[in-house]
């Protein structure tokens, strides 16, 4: 099997899996007040050290939870919901925004918040529209900074202080997911407030994601949990910590800190590669390229061809490639993130997203050209 979908999840990597086998022997809970529960809660403390430092914290709190869209979820309706935050009803992101930020958006519409959601056609922020978005007071801000299906990287930072700068008590929070361990990201660069972040897609496990939530937040209480239960995560994330989970997390998380130059420059030149591959091939092929792109995701329409139809060809000869975003990969409708980029319609659902990892190589593109062309030649076209 060839795997380019590492956007979507990553392989587990050898020092994770070690990490997660060693914490199977650590069964105490950490919330239990006896030795085994103090084993489990200073492993816990080490794990959560290690996934801090990666993300180049100093200071602020690390909050674990079960994925990166239960840290978005916290991030958004914890400041929102919290008594000293109602101060606007204005809360500003993009239109392409991942669902599990998005569909948050949807429903707080529904409860009367004006959501202003900035143009990113190209893969860039609309610089009219944030202008525009400053005209009234903020109450949060939630931008992702490297977009899931185009690979855009989005420049949030300056967003963000000129909001702050503006409206000292606006919450800027930034879904990281994507960008982390491909990019250098850090709070301090990116002037964020909360930073969510994901282990599968570092090379860490499934079901284990973070919130970091600076000192400001925490010490005015500009945060309260959506989950409640027996405390846990200093009160703001209540249920017994997925400790071996969390484990791999951190040692995937350290690997990555380890090998980041390496594999930033790797994943670099692979795409390179891939695009000038994938633009050997007849005019059936565009490649949708941000001007800012991050290192590992590449959009890719097949003219005329749907992407289920491309997708079932290429995984029939053992390539393992998307359509979008894995959160929504069972709607019927067009990617309203391609639709935001630029794309029409039936572009859209012609497009496909390759996505690479530090463990990809030349040969998986070279494979991925050859079943592609393959796929341009024998398949049949959809009727414009």
């Amino acid at each position: 099997m060839i795997y380019l979908d590492n956007s979507a999840t990553t392989e587990l990597s050898a020092e994770a899996k070690a990490a997660m086998t060693a914490a199977m022997e650590s069964y105490g809970n950490p919330s239990s007040l006896h030795s085994a529960g103090d084993a489990s809660r200073r492993e816990l403390a080490a794990a959560r050290a290690k996934v801090a430092l990666a993300l180049g914290a100093r200071g602020g709190k690390l909050i674990f939870t079960s994925c990166g869209s239960e840290a978005s979820n916290l991030a958004i309706l914890g400041s929102i919901y919290s008594k000293k935050r109602r101060t606007a009803r204005r809360i500003v992101t993009t239109d392409s925004e991942h669902p599990s930020v998005e569909n948050v958006m949807r429903a707080l519409e529904e409860q009367g918040f004006e959501i202003v959601r900035i143009p990113t056609a190209g893969g860039e922020l609309d610089a009219d529209a944030l202008e525009k978005a400053l005209d009234a007071p903020i109450l949060t801000v939630s931008m992702m900074l490297v977009n899931n299906e185009t690979g855009a990287v989005y420049r949030v930072a300056d967003f963000f202080k000129k909001v702050k700068d503006k409206y000292p008590d606006a919450v800027c929070h930034c879904d990281a997911v994507q960008a982390f361990l491909k990019l250098p990201v850090a709070p301090n660069t990116l002037n964020a407030d909360m930073i969510s972040i994901s282990a599968h897609k570092i090379h860490g496990p499934k079901g284990v994601g973070a919130l970091w939530v600076s000192d400001r937040i925490i010490r005015e209480r500009r945060l309260v949990p959506t989950l409640l239960g027996g405390g846990q995560e200093e009160g703001f994330r209540s249920g017994t910590e997925n400790t071996v989970g969390i484990a791999g997390f951190a040692a995937a998380a350290e690997q990555g800190v380890k090998s980041f130059a390496e594999d930033v420059r790797k994943m670099t030149e692979l795409r390179q590669y891939a695009i000038e591959r994938l633009s050997e091939l007849n005019g059936s092929i565009r490649l949708n390229l941000p001007q800012t792109a991050a290192p590992h995701v590449i959009s890719v329409t097949v003219s005329g061809i749907k992407s289920q139809t491309v997708l079932n060809h290429l995984s029939a000869a053992g390539i393992c490639v998307s359509s979008g975003s894995a959160c929504s990969s069972h709607s019927n409708k067009p990617s309203q993130v391609l639709l935001a980029y630029g794309l029409s319609e039936r572009d859209a659902d012609s497009t496909i997203r390759i996505s690479l990892s530090r463990y990809n190589t030349k040969e998986d593109i070279d494979a991925l050209t050859v079943a592609l062309d393959t796929a341009i030649s024998r398949l049949v076209r959809v009727k414009r």
